[in-house]
């Protein structure tokens, strides 16, 4: 590829207005290759922005001196549709979108991957649906491949969708909240697959807010506020009370579970 081939995403002063409203500053943000990381922050702190620059759904001002002020794969051009066969994504949006189509079964969510659309396009070619059933039977959820995707829980929908993401066995798989609308036990089944998957070597940068979601894969927080970059580092070093209370303009805490996980409580 070229010079920044080990480089997922590359942010040099990115700046993004929605309206009059600066959405993200003047952000400068590196995510490499290898490197499972946590993007995390408030409601409004520029996360959602962020996860619309790396699938090139937004687009950010340009500079008057022609450096590319987004790089992701090392390209500042791409056709969206050639993109998207390079990264596994997530998120609510396509939930939702999806939800919309009554008739769309759960292979058939898999199978679009292929054109990067919600289409139905494996009707008529048995041998995409049949790699499509192995893709949901790899997620544990090989038996929902008949099942109209509008009618699953909020779990099952979240299996298939991994199955969709890794289709393509993707450079890197992107998770937008991954967890809402689930209970404590779909959640931990859920961010067990997700550990896996990491595991088996696909990068994964996680958006979020839900500290809940931090799997101990991820190595590498980088906490937004305001459309800044508050901190860019360790996990153990950004993880901090003070930093927290920082982003989430609260006094907060990082409580641990006996099992691990991590959750914020507000501080007394």
């Amino acid at each position: 590829m070229n010079r920044s081939a080990t480089h997922l995403l590359e942010l040099d002063r990115a700046t993004v207005r929605r309206g009059p409203h600066v959405a993200l500053d003047a952000l400068d943000l590196t995510i490499p290759l290898g490197r499972h990381t946590a993007i995390l922050g408030a409601n409004g702190s520029g996360k959602s922005t962020l996860i619309q620059l790396l699938t090139r759904e937004l687009h950010p001002l340009a500079h008057d001196d022609g450096r590319a002020p987004v790089r992701v794969l090392g390209a500042h051009l791409w056709d969206v549709r050639s993109l998207r066969g390079r990264l596994g994504i997530v998120t609510q949006r396509l939930h939702e979108d999806l939800r919309t189509l009554p008739s769309l079964t759960a292979g058939a969510v898999v199978a679009g991957a292929t054109l990067g659309t919600i289409a139905d396009s494996s009707a008529a070619d048995p041998t995409l649906h049949a790699r499509a059933c192995a893709a949901l039977q790899r997620m544990q959820a090989g038996h929902l491949a008949e099942r109209r995707y509008a009618t699953l829980s909020a779990g099952e929908a979240r299996r298939v969708l991994l199955a969709r993401a890794l289709f393509h066995a993707p450079a890197a798989l992107l998770l937008d909240e991954p967890s809402n609308g689930l209970d404590v036990v779909a959640r931990a089944r859920l961010m067990a697959q997700v550990g896996g998957i990491a595991r088996a070597g696909t990068t994964l940068v996680l958006v979020t807010h839900h500290l809940e979601e931090l799997i101990p894969e991820i190595g590498h927080v980088v906490l937004l506020r305001a459309g800044r970059v508050l901190a860019d580092g360790p996990r153990e070093a950004v993880l901090t009370d003070a930093l927290l209370s920082q982003a989430f303009d609260a006094p907060v805490r990082v409580r641990q579970d006996a099992d691990g996980t991590l959750a914020l409580t507000m501080a007394g």
